[in-house]
């Protein structure tokens, strides 16, 4: 306080006379007057009056003696503060004291206080004085506020039921309960729920989340994961009833609703639980479960305040709760597409040997396929589709259709992909502006081979798609160098095939980019590695490989389905294929048919030989009308009796419907009334008719 330097006038005595007396009975804020000695000999009425706390008991006494009797934990760093100030003159503001009452119901205050030196004439030290105010309600809002917060940085960190559960329990305790409860009802850890409004069943549920302060009483009656029930006429079942919460600030031993729930009240009676809150959780209009808070060891009972922050908790994770409930749905949902859409059984096929191992995490859209194609080839595909959940089964499930389409049509891998990325590019485009449902497949990769065991060779593209491991008989372990085009649906098509020659053998590892990213965090040359070590064992089958090796480069915890193929190539001996070439000339029609009767004696397959006859006759006929080169005549006996033309011209055959009065166009549907599948594709020059029977 300023003052003028002449003050010794009688009304400036009366004014220094009139401030003092308003400072020690007018002012709201509380004074302490402490001596030298840290004895307090004066006090103001408002700090007679704060809480209740009486402070004539220790006029002259030690203020050592107020802060311990009045629980203040920090009583030896604030007298030691207190010593400071009078040594230094130096004053300290706001430092923040709880002290507690020592009258029921035995209140807890937050103060702020401030500490000044009293100086007398010559500046000599005359005491301490000390401001406090009572701040309680506020540092209890600031407390709330803070609660909320890490509330919503800790809660809802996973999409797992239970450990959500566990999250509300930890940020709670101790700041707002000694114990904590939550149980979910079974419904819900199942992704189902019940009809939405009030529960007016009792339905069973189970127990998900538990925390107990260290320094309460703690009793198992119901832990973590164990199912319970709520009896009928306690708070908890009126509150799942009519979705209010409870507040019962003093709980009464001789309460009614505890003889409804003797197991429950044998705990909290145990406990020393004197004040409760039950609210239910409740998110979407429905009822997911309960959350508990308990108080035994705080003596502080609960208050409207403190209900209106657990709603506020209670319906934070409640929707937490609810979108991990609505995730687990959807990926159970998804696996079970997933699983559906997968190839039940990889084909046995003459061309390769193969060998699968699959690592699910969740509902991905990662897959492979073998897929068999005429002439005894074999299409092996792995692919990778953006995202997670049934979306990403169900467009994993529309790119396999799709595929197996193309792939029905004979095309080269580079043409496949660019008409694969064509589509997924004309589906992307219908609802641009966000992620619809026809946009799904872009982004998707994709690796296309196939493999031919009568000429040993492998063609190869890829859209996005990790490059296949080749391993050699030799030992020798690389990866195939192929041109990367843009995923499906990304940019230009841009797709190059590959052709080349594998020996008798070779082993071609496909994987997805989940076991890519992760191998190649480690290096590629431990990846490579891995997989000549894996093959080098001749103890080992095929399968017995894949899965040494899935186990040696997959995540421990993959974030994505892992999926590997392993395919080790054959090729076509005499006792499989035979072809011939014949001239451009009416009379090797008889010729053919007499050399295919021949082939089909040697391999015991004569119960075909009409049949076989009629289809040679017609095809190399065919190829005679359209064609002037040479033609190629070629058996296969694979999981059926292929029957194969090729001649030099480019025009595909079209399949008529004769009329009973024409007098040709018989040929194709003959061909395909007589036999299982027929079909074209294109060769470098001209093309291959081809026709299959089923083996006897």
């Amino acid at each position: 306080m300023s003052i003028p330097q002449d003050s010794s006038s009688q009304p400036d005595r009366e004014l220094d006379d009139a401030v003092l007396t308003t400072l020690f009975s007018e002012t709201r804020v509380g004074l302490h007057v402490l001596d030298t000695e840290l004895r307090l000999v004066r006090y103001n009425s408002a700090a007679r009056n704060i809480r209740a706390f009486p402070l004539e008991e220790f006029l002259g006494r030690r203020f050592t003696d107020v802060l311990r009797t009045y629980d203040v934990a920090q009583a030896d760093a604030i007298e030691a503060m207190v010593t400071e100030v009078l040594e230094t003159g130096r004053p300290r503001r706001d430092v923040l004291v709880t002290v507690r009452s020592r009258r029921d119901p035995f209140a807890q205050v937050v103060a702020s206080v401030s500490w000044f030196r009293l100086t007398g004439e010559g500046r000599r030290p005359l005491g301490v004085a000390g401001t406090i105010m009572d701040v309680t309600d506020r540092y209890r809002a600031h407390a709330r506020l803070a609660l909320l917060d890490r509330a919503a940085a800790r809660i809802g960190s996973t999409l797992d039921l239970f450990r959500t559960a566990q999250e509300l329990a930890d940020v709670t305790v101790p700041e707002l309960a000694d114990t904590v409860t939550v149980d979910l009802l079974d419904l819900v850890l199942r992704g189902e729920a019940p009809e939405p409004g009030p529960l007016i069943e009792n339905l069973p549920m189970r127990r998900a989340g538990r925390r107990v302060h260290e320094s309460a009483e703690s009793s198992e009656v119901y832990p973590v994961g164990d199912a319970n029930a709520v009896s009928a006429g306690t708070p908890y079942r009126w509150s799942m009833a009519d979705l209010r919460p409870r507040l019962i600030g003093r709980l009464d031993a001789d309460a009614e609703w505890l003889s409804q729930d003797p197991v429950r009240a044998r705990v909290l009676l145990g406990a020393g639980v004197h004040s409760m809150m039950v609210v239910p959780l409740l998110a979407r209009g429905v009822v997911l479960g309960l959350v508990c808070f308990y108080r035994g060891q705080c003596p502080d009972a609960y208050e409207d305040d403190d209900l209106a922050l657990a709603v506020q908790l209670a319906a934070r994770t409640a929707v937490c709760l609810d979108n991990a409930r609505l995730y687990g749905r959807e990926r159970s949902a998804g696996q079970l597409l997933q699983l559906s859409l997968r190839p039940r059984e990889v084909p046995v096929h003459t061309a390769v040997e193969t060998a699968h191992s699959y690592v699910p995490s969740g509902a991905g859209g990662d897959w492979f396929d073998v897929i068999p194609l005429s002439g005894a080839r074999v299409a092996l595909v792995a692919g990778d589709t953006p995202g997670r959940g049934i979306r990403a089964a169900a467009a994993m499930g529309e790119l396999r259709a799709a595929i197996g389409a193309l792939a029905s049509l004979d095309l080269p891998p580079d043409e496949l992909l660019d008409r694969l990325h064509e589509l997924v590019t004309r589906l992307g485009s219908r609802e641009p502006w966000h992620d619809g449902p026809d946009s799904r497949t872009v982004g998707t990769t994709c690796l296309y081979l196939v493999y031919d065991p009568r000429t040993l060779q492998c063609n190869m593209a890829r859209a996005g798609h990790p490059p296949p491991v080749i391993a050699l008989p030799d030992g020798t372990v690389q990866l195939a160098d192929i041109p990367q085009g843009p995923p499906l649906g990304h940019g230009l098509p841009a797709y190059q095939s590959v052709e080349r020659e594998l020996p008798e053998g070779s082993t071609l590892v496909l994987y997805n980019t989940a076991l890519y990213l992760h191998s190649s965090a480690q290096h590629d040359g431990q990846r490579l590695d891995g997989i000549r070590t894996a093959l080098a064992s001749d103890n080992r089958s095929l399968q017995e490989a894949c899965d040494a090796v899935l186990d040696g480069l997959a995540p421990e915890r993959p974030e994505d389905d892992v999926v590997l193929l392993f395919a080790r190539t054959r090729v076509l001996d005499t006792d499989h294929l035979v072809s011939w070439t014949l001239r451009p000339a009416p009379e090797v029609v008889a010729e053919a048919r007499k050399l295919a009767a021949g082939q089909l004696a040697a391999w015991g397959l004569d119960d075909l030989e009409y049949t076989t006859s009629l289809v040679v006759s017609e095809l190399v006929t065919n190829a005679l009308r359209y064609s002037d080169g040479p033609i190629g005549l070629r058996l296969i006996r694979d999981r059926a009796l292929i029957c194969e033309v090729s001649d030099t011209s480019s025009t595909s055959p079209q399949l008529r419907h004769a009329a009973d009065t024409d007098e040709g166009g018989r040929g194709l549907y003959l061909t395909a009334q007589m036999t299982q599948r027929w079909g074209t594709r294109p060769d470098r020059r001209g093309k291959t008719i081809w026709a299959e029977q089923e083996l006897p």
